[in-house]
């Protein structure tokens, strides 16, 4: 479904990503772990288009590298960005409105709205709240249902966990395999709490210093005693 080639990102003189290659298979949840700076935001925002970078990004056969993020958007993939990004001073159900767009049709925003309150019910219960007052958890909740409502099928996530309580990270990881088991959308998952991670998906790719230099299964990688040492705590 994706397929990252000889992909390179430089910010002025520095190169953050050098020429690292990777797949994603349709239907499969695949993580990117490694530590702070090694590359993986900057690897999720040359894919969405928010930043320039030299390579193929192969998305259902069509090089998708340097499209404006609007057209990325458009041909199905979605990028939830660390951070979360909401409009603040908008209601919930304002900013869910904001994430349909680009779709005309007023039954198919009406069904994707209730199936996101569906999906994440503490939304419905706020939708006419500030998204500004709702906690992190609900935050994150709230960037993941905008996502949704552009209907994509192919999802990027970012730190979802990142300035969450620890019930509520259960939460958000229960729903992201329910999103990619229901909806069959591809996730393509960032986050720092590996051992999380790689307990959801079904492959990971370790990147270090904008290089790729380990690729395998998570059931392999949660195995594997560099990554136990250097991304597990030595679980």
């Amino acid at each position: 479904m994706l397929e990252i080639k000889n992909l390179t990102v430089s910010y002025s003189a520095i190169t953050t990503l050098h020429g690292i290659s990777f797949t994603v298979k349709e239907g499969d949840i695949v993580t990117l772990i490694g530590a702070n700076g090694a590359g993986k935001t900057t690897t999720l925002k040359a894919i969405s288009g928010l930043l320039k970078a030299q390579g193929e990004i192969i998305y259902n056969a069509r090089n998708l590298a340097n499209l404006p993020p609007e057209q990325i958007v458009a041909a199905g993939i979605c990028h939830v960005p660390e951070g979360r990004m909401i409009f603040s001073n908008l209601t919930v159900a304002e900013n869910l409105q904001m994430g349909a767009y680009r779709q005309r049709d007023k039954a198919v925003i009406r069904a994707t709205e209730e199936f996101v309150f569906a999906m994440f019910p503490r939304l419905a219960e706020r939708k006419k709240q500030s998204a500004g007052t709702l906690s992190g958890g609900e935050q994150q909740m709230l960037a993941i249902g905008r996502a949704l409502m552009s209907r994509p099928k192919f999802l990027m996530l970012d730190e979802p966990s990142l300035g969450i309580a620890p019930l509520l990270v259960k939460t958000i990881f229960e729903k992201i395999v329910e999103i990619n088991r229901q909806q069959g959308i591809t996730i393509l998952l960032v986050e720092q709490n590996a051992n999380l991670a790689l307990e959801i998906s079904s492959y990971g790719h370790v990147i270090e210093t904008g290089r790729i230099i380990l690729s395998d299964t998570s059931t392999a990688l949660r195995q594997n005693d560099k990554v136990r040492e250097a991304y597990l705590g030595g679980a």
